[in-house]
C-alpha cells in the first residue's frame, strides 16, 4: 500500500538516496548484471537478498542522521526494449519482475520506516535508450506511450511516486511526465548533464525544466540533476533564474569524469567521498530547496554518509 502519495514529506527536511546501485554491485561486490540492468537479480534466488544487504547501510545512515531516505526500484533498465537483452523471454515476465522489485523496496520500507526516519517508494524509470547518449529522440507520445507500460505498473503497486533518472532529452520527459500524469502518480524528473551543465542534446537545463513545465500544466513535483559531479553544475546553478526554485534534488557521480570518458574505462572512479559531500552540503546550504541528496555512478555508502555528516555539520553550525 502507498503511504506518501497523496501528500509527499519531500520538501519537509532532508531525504537521502543510495548510491549507485549498478556500479555498486558490479565493481564492488563482483556482481554480474545483463546490460548492467539491476532487473536481473529478481530474476535469480538469490537477488532480494542481495538488494536488501545493498540498503542496509544507507538505512544505517538515514537512521543514524535522523534524516528520510528515498528508496528506488531496482528497475531502472525494466521498460520493454530491456526486456531481451537482459534475458527475459517476454513482457509478462518483466512485468512481474517490476512487480517485485516495488514490492521487495516496499517490504523493505515498511520493515525500517520509523516517524524520525520516513522512507519514500520511488518507482525507478531509465530512459529507452542509454543514459549518456540520447540516440535517436522519441517524440513526444511515443515516449509517453513506451513509459507508460511501467508507469502503470507502479500506478497500481505501493510507489509513492515515480523518478525518471538519466533523462537525456526534452522530449522523452514530456512523455513520462505526461504519463504519469495520466496514471495519476506524482513523477519526478531527473536529467543528466555533461561537464558543461547542458543536457546531452546541448539544451539548457533551465529551458528544458520550463519547456517540461510548459508541455505538462508543470505536472512535475520537482526536478533532479543526476548522474554528473557538482563541478560539472554548480556554475549553471548559481547563474539559474526562476527555474532553479524547481530543482529539489541532486544525486552526484563520484567522478570528475565526463561521459564519454566514464563509457571507454573499465575502472571505477569512485573520486573523493569527502569532498563530494561537502560540495553537496555547501549547494543545499546555498539552494535550501534541495531536499534530496545522494549519489549516483561511483558512489556508495561512504559517499553518503559524507553527505548526511556534512549537511548536518553545516545545519548546526
Amino acid at each position: 500500500m502507498t503511504h506518501f502519495r497523496q501528500r509527499l514529506p519531500l520538501r519537509d527536511g532532508l531525504f537521502l538516496t543510495d548510491g549507485g546501485l549498478e556500479t555498486v554491485l558490479i565493481f564492488q561486490q563482483g556482481v554480474e548484471l545483463a546490460s548492467f540492468a539491476a532487473i536481473d537479480l529478481m530474476r535469480r534466488p538469490e537477488g532480494p537478498q542481495i538488494l536488501r544487504d545493498y540498503f542496509e547501510p544507507y538505512l544505517d545512515i538515514a537512521r543514524s542522521a535522523g534524516t528520510g531516505l528515498v528508496l528506488e526500484t531496482p528497475t531502472w533498465r525494466a521498460s520493454p526494449d530491456w526486456a531481451e537483452p537482459v534475458g527475459f523471454t517476454d513482457l509478462s515476465q518483466l512485468a512481474d519482475a517490476n512487480r517485485r522489485g516495488l514490492d521487495l523496496t516496499d517490504q523493505i520500507r515498511r520493515a525500517n520506516a520509523t516517524p524520525t526516519m520516513p522512507i519514500v517508494v520511488s518507482g525507478c524509470i531509465g530512459p529507452r535508450g542509454d543514459g549518456y547518449d540520447p540516440g535517436q529522440i522519441m517524440s513526444v507520445e511515443a515516449a509517453e506511450s513506451y513509459h507508460a507500460w511501467q508507469i502503470e505498473i507502479f500506478a497500481n503497486g505501493a510507489a509513492d511516486l515515480v523518478s525518471a533518472i538519466t533523462m537525456t532529452n526534452i522530449s522523452e520527459a514530456v512523455g513520462i511526465a505526461r504519463a504519469a500524469k495520466a496514471h495519476s502518480i506524482p513523477v519526478v524528473i531527473s536529467f543528466t548533464v555533461e561537464t558543461d551543465g547542458n543536457l546531452p542534446t546541448g539544451d539548457d537545463l533551465g529551458e528544458a525544466i520550463a519547456a517540461v513545465d510548459g508541455a505538462t500544466g508543470a505536472y512535475p513535483v520537482y526536478y533532479m540533476i543526476n548522474c554528473a559531479h557538482p563541478d560539472h553544475f554548480a556554475e549553471t546553478l548559481s547563474s539559474a533564474s526562476s527555474w532553479r526554485d524547481r530543482l529539489g534534488g541532486i544525486r552526484a557521480n563520484a567522478s570528475k569524469r565526463s561521459h564519454a570518458e566514464l563509457d571507454c574505462t573499465c575502472d571505477l572512479d569512485d573520486g573523493d567521498p569527502v569532498e563530494l559531500g561537502r560540495q553537496l552540503a555547501e549547494l543545499r546550504q546555498r539552494f535550501p530547496q534541495l531536499t534530496v541528496l545522494g549519489g549516483c555512478c561511483g558512489t556508495d555508502h561512504r559517499h553518503i554518509a559524507e553527505i548526511a555528516k556534512a549537511t548536518g555539520s553545516l545545519s548546526s553550525a
